[in-house]
């Protein structure tokens, strides 16, 4: 590419355009977290601060509402938490009790799947280790294995005849043959030999298929790989298609808020900042929208009745981790400096969410002590002696103090599971004792938890 064809690029993706977050639901957002101020503020007085706070009856309310929009579409459905968006024990617990799977990806999260008591595990991901395999087999009775090549094909073979125990196993497709998401999976070219390979193994019972795509704003990837399986399996003999007792549809279903961002977080604005390293802008905040998880209900029942063949007849799962656990935990703090009125240092530091989130995504930091809908301006900062522990460049509220509490709501996926022991300590764990009202930022208000 040369510096024309690159130069008309740059100027293609200064012009583009994203919707920005509407005022007026951040601001109804915000002032239904400071109506809540005072459990907060409780829960800090009993644990201290910082503090991961735990909404129990809001997460049963969305695996609730999930399993019943669903099956309102597909009827019977299985749904499997994924471990790896939050490996908070008790959330794992909850989705036991409510009747949910666990999605694991490591020896790690399936020694928690059996600590929590999950009755049904699916153990996924790339490149186990026999030594996973060998803890898979012991648990056979629970735990369905979604083989991920034909080596660990192979490998489990080996092992199953080893300890003449059969497994229940299914097999992933990659949804993208191209970059890095070849990783995962085989291709659906490749599934008719996998199919017979597997045929040949005496202690392999292969019942299932399984497929993922992730970020999903819409179900419009989703649908699409259901329109690719359908055509391949239209050339698989039928006596296979009916050996075939559950189709896997993964997760990646984006919570309903959108997705929030900084001008860092969009490629126009990562772009304009760059060209403006000495002034660049983190008060604007953006959004992409996604869809009602009606909508993905609906287009994901009507491509899997139109695209699959008649002759499948098996179940549907799904593997929902960032929608069920986005809203079931907030984050709260405590200002222990102000250096000037608009510098001030929490006692948390980023490592509590395991990245430099805040200088990409955006959520509002909600001061409880001295609440108020209008925004701020004041770089708000971690403890870390890092530069890039950055919580946000403004608050919502009145004032500032020190010894202010401040909230960071909705902090529930792939935050505590990326938390790491760096500098300073990790926040303790408190669980809501009652049921919170919030205005979501979508605009609609619902009580927690929904019947």
């Amino acid at each position: 590419m040369d510096d024309a064809e690159l130069l008309s690029k740059t100027k293609g993706l200064l012009r583009q355009t994203v919707p920005v977050i509407d005022e007026g639901h951040l601001k109804r957002f915000v002032e239904s977290c400071q109506a809540c101020r005072g459990v907060f503020i409780r829960l800090v007085g009993e644990h201290g601060s910082p503090l991961y706070i735990l909404d129990p009856e809001g997460l049963r309310a969305k695996v609730r509402r999930f399993r019943k929009v669903f099956e309102k579409s597909l009827g019977p459905v299985d749904i499997f938490f994924a471990v790896k968006s939050n490996n908070m024990l008790e959330i794992s617990r909850i989705m036991a009790e409510e009747g949910v799977g666990l999605d694991v990806s490591s020896g790690l999260e399936l020694e928690q799947a059996l600590d929590a008591q999950a009755d049904a595990i699916f153990f996924s991901g790339p490149g186990k280790t026999d030594t996973e395999l060998h803890a898979a087999i012991e648990h056979a009775d629970k735990v369905t294995i979604l083989m991920d090549s034909f080596g660990e094909l192979e490998r489990l073979d080996q092992l199953t005849r080893q300890k003449q125990t059969t497994v229940r196993a299914g097999v992933r497709l990659t949804t993208n043959p191209n970059g890095l998401w070849r990783k995962f999976g085989i291709p659906l070219s490749r599934l008719a030999q996998f199919i017979e390979d597997t045929r040949k193994t005496p202690f392999i019972d292969l019942q299932g298929l399984q497929f993922h795509t992730s970020w999903n704003l819409t179900p419009a990837a989703q649908t699409a790989f259901i329109t690719d399986l359908g055509k391949t399996l239209r050339t698989i003999p039928e006596k296979q298609i009916k050996s075939i007792r559950f189709l896997d549809i993964g997760g990646g279903f984006w919570p309903e808020q959108g997705e929030w961002l900084r001008a860092a977080g969009t490629l126009p604005g990562a772009l304009k900042n760059m060209l403006s390293p000495d002034a660049p802008d983190t008060i604007s905040k953006f959004i992409f929208p996604s869809s009602p998880i009606e909508i993905f209900a609906e287009q994901i029942a009507e491509a899997l009745q139109k695209e699959l063949p008649r002759s499948f007849s098996g179940r549907i799962c799904m593997e929902p981790g960032r929608w069920l656990c986005h809203t079931a935990v907030h984050l709260l703090m405590t200002v222990v400096d102000v250096k000037a009125e608009d510098l001030v240092i929490t006692d948390a530091g980023t490592n509590a969410v395991g990245w430099e989130r805040f200088e990409q995504d955006y959520f509002p930091v909600v001061n409880l002590t001295h609440p108020g809908v209008q925004e701020q301006p004041c770089q708000v900062l971690g403890s870390l002696c890092t530069p890039h522990d950055v919580w946000g460049y403004a608050y919502h509220g009145s004032g500032i103090q020190r010894g202010d509490f401040l909230l960071i709501p909705t902090q529930g996926a792939y935050t505590y599971s990326l938390r790491q022991t760096f500098i300073k300590p990790l926040p303790a764990v408190a669980s809501l004792p009652e049921p919170l009202t919030l205005e979501w930022p979508n605009g609609s208000s619902r009580p927690n938890p929904v019947p």
